[in-house]
């Protein structure tokens, strides 16, 4: 696959135009994706330490930030698979001419699997336990109203709504308590089942704001598989559709798999069951963790 050239972000930001990227559905491939099937995925990264609970979980590793940003929760903006950025929660976004102060427009069709609405104040309290320890200098935080926030920082930064993609900065709902340890998010997949450090299962939401542009499959199956050769042998087997992989070379000819371009030092493999769009998002490794939102069965 070739990469598409990426577009500036301090550009895009400037300009306003990233709100226009919002139509964009970030698939291309043909044929048209189906709903139905489970993922399986077989990942590393997970502990017995692993908690829904962001607020005091420890630094996730790839299987909590799969089960977090890539199904049960939604960040603010997504970083599509060609490099651009869009609107997730967020529908637009602007700023001073320092990039020291930010607007941001909600999305007003937006709920949480416990059935309450997404507002700016689940945003607050959200980014009140998170934005201080991810590299921001925060000195404001406010709802101006249901579903508008501002951000004011103590230097500008026009990369901000590029940071604010990223897998740690998932909206939770307001609240001390309510929601957090359970794993209740406004993302396209329910929590069913969590065995911290060995599994997971999520179902598809009935309805959601993604609908007919994401979330192919009813159900979502994380297996905790600490062995990079124990993955491999799952893959290869066909117990599992996708893994996550250091090498490839326990593959044997890699019949009826297909290894995903990164740019890290972990790969990907998939099974010929699962397509793929035109173009995967290589920042993370599966498709920047959203592998169960943009895949689907062939």
């Amino acid at each position: 696959m070739t990469r598409q050239t990426h577009m500036d972000r301090r550009a895009l930001f400037a300009s306003g135009a990233a709100a226009a990227l919002l139509a964009a559905s970030g698939v291309s491939a043909q044929p048209a994706p189906q709903r139905g099937g489970r993922l399986r995925l077989a990942l590393s990264g997970a502990t017995r330490s692993d908690s829904f609970d962001l607020r005091r979980a420890a630094e996730p590793g790839l299987f909590m930030q799969v089960a977090t940003a890539g199904l049960v929760f939604d960040a603010l903006t997504e970083v599509a698979a060609d490099g651009t950025l869009r609107g997730e929660l967020a529908t637009g976004w602007r700023s001073n001419a320092e990039g020291s102060r930010w607007e941001f427009d909600l999305r007003s069709d937006a709920e949480f699997h416990n059935g309450s609405a997404f507002t700016a104040q689940d945003v607050v309290a959200s980014f009140g336990a998170h934005l201080s320890t991810h590299l921001f200098d925060v000195t404001g935080l406010e709802a101006t109203g249901p579903h508008s926030l501002v951000i004011k920082l103590a230097q500008g930064d026009p990369d901000l709504p590029f940071r604010l993609s990223a897998p740690e900065l998932v909206i939770l709902p307001l609240g001390p308590d309510t929601g957090f340890a359970e794993g209740v998010g406004t993302g396209l997949y329910r929590l069913h089942k969590f065995d911290a450090g060995r599994h997971l299962v999520a179902h598809r939401v009935g309805t959601h704001y993604k609908d007919g542009r994401a979330g192919w499959f009813d159900s979502v199956e994380l297996v905790s598989l600490t062995a990079d050769a124990v993955r491999a042998e799952a893959l290869r087997d066909h117990l599992v559709d996708a893994a996550d992989l250091t090498h490839v070379d326990g593959l044997g000819d890699l019949e009826g798999l297909r290894v995903l371009p990164e740019e890290h030092f972990m790969t990907s493999a998939v099974d010929d069951c699962i397509a793929l769009p035109g173009q995967i998002g290589r920042r993370w490794p599966l498709d920047n963790l959203r592998a169960a939102e943009r895949w689907w069965m062939a």
